[in-house]
């Protein structure tokens, strides 16, 4: 039996491929610290499991394919404090924020189109596109400059009669960069000049530290039929399980089609959607505790990487993520043999190879994305075992 050329091409995510060989680790007695996804341990809020211990309909029935409007009210209540103005109908709540992006995918470019997309980036930006035909033309990006956007004259030189969007997340995965509002202006700038989309993921809003300001594409008036905004509760709230994204824009006539999608599929789940309305009630003082955990995990991670010899870091300014380049010959090989063949204390570590994150042959080889979502013991330990694990590798630059 032959299977499709869109499934066989499609890359197995760099995140997740790696699970078995974890799983037969913890098997053998090893406890692996997963640094490979980002799962947060802060706790979900409260007001998540009340609202499902009250749901007390007699029968489970589908939701609107639009979703539920009164999470959908709380999303534009939401959007507000960030100066950004959606009317309940410019917002469709989908099955978490992977849904959204292949909803924005699939309706904005036909096979062998393009879509630009700044490297390193979110696995299944690539995961997405290559089963729909659509064609991944990577920006590249580089750690010494903090993963800084190119000047407009290269950007423009990348875009063909193929172009339909630019596709980025801020902050961004795996990079931790936060685009400053000239790195904004100036995609918007070009998204307008050459009649293109804009598909921000900001699922990751609230995670910005130190002084930088956030700029939401959302806030760019000038291009608000370009921009489609990718969100979801997963990271925001601690709250991955529940599934529940969004896609909004402005742009009547791309909602009135990404509907067709949405109706396809049926609905998003009812009870998952009960939970978030109240989440997105949550008071945004919430954030300001989290942001310190994740700052002072950011900082803990990024001083002892620095301490490691041969290892190379930037400081991430958002995000809970970041991207590594360590002295190895291939990271994924390295990878496999600290799950496989190397322990401390009978524990291991475990990181997603980053070079499936790139769309550019040959890089990424040799790096790395961390995600410091563990509290800071756990983190202490888990950088103390990846410096011996380079110590011992056969494979060691």
């Amino acid at each position: 039996m032959q299977l499709s050329n869109r499934i066989v091409s499609m890359q197995a995510s760099p995140i997740r491929k790696l699970v078995p060989i974890a799983d037969k680790a913890k098997k053998s007695g090893k406890k692996v610290y997963h640094l490979n996804i980002g799962q947060p341990d802060i706790e979900t809020p409260k007001v998540f499991f009340d609202a499902l211990k009250h749901f007390d309909e007699k029968v489970l029935a589908y939701s609107s394919s639009h979703g539920d409007q009164e999470l959908i009210q709380a999303m534009v209540d939401y959007y507000k404090k960030y100066d950004i103005e959606y009317e309940k109908s410019d917002i469709i709540i989908t099955n978490g924020g992977s849904e959204a992006l292949l909803f924005a995918i699939i309706a904005v470019a036909d096979p062998e189109d393009e879509i630009l997309v700044p490297e390193p980036f979110y696995t299944n930006y690539n995961g997405f596109s290559v089963p729909v035909g659509v064609t991944v033309k990577p920006i590249t990006t580089s750690p010494l400059d903090g993963f800084r956007l190119p000047s407009k004259e290269a950007l423009e030189k990348v875009i063909t009669p193929r172009t339909r969007a630019i596709l980025l997340s801020n902050p961004g995965n795996p990079t931790g960069v936060v685009y400053t509002r000239e790195e904004i202006q100036l995609i918007a700038d070009i998204a307008k000049a050459h009649d293109l989309f804009v598909i921000a993921d900001e699922v990751y809003r609230e995670f910005i530290y130190g002084d930088f300001e956030y700029t939401s594409f959302g806030t760019v008036k000038e291009i608000q039929d370009h921009v489609i905004i990718i969100d979801s509760i997963s990271k925001r709230y601690s709250a991955c399980g529940a599934r529940i994204g969004s896609i909004a824009s402005k742009n009547k006539a791309l909602m009135a089609n990404v509907m067709k999608l949405a109706q396809s599929r049926l609905c998003v789940p009812t009870i998952e959607q009960v939970g978030a309305k109240e989440l997105y009630k949550v008071d945004p003082s919430y954030f300001k505790g989290v942001n310190d955990e994740y700052r002072k995990r950011r900082d803990l991670v990024f001083k002892l990487l620095r301490e490691i010899p041969g290892v190379i870091v930037e400081e991430p300014k958002g995000a809970f993520y970041m991207v590594v380049k360590l002295p190895v010959d291939d990271a994924e090989k390295f990878v496999i043999w600290m799950l496989e063949e190397f322990s401390y204390k009978e524990a291991t570590v475990m990181m997603a190879p980053a070079e499936g994150f790139y769309a550019t042959p040959g890089l990424g080889v040799d790096e790395v994305r961390i995600a410091y979502v563990l509290n800071e013991d756990d983190l202490t330990a888990a950088m103390e075992i990846l410096k011996l694990g380079l110590e011992a590798y056969p494979g060691k630059k």
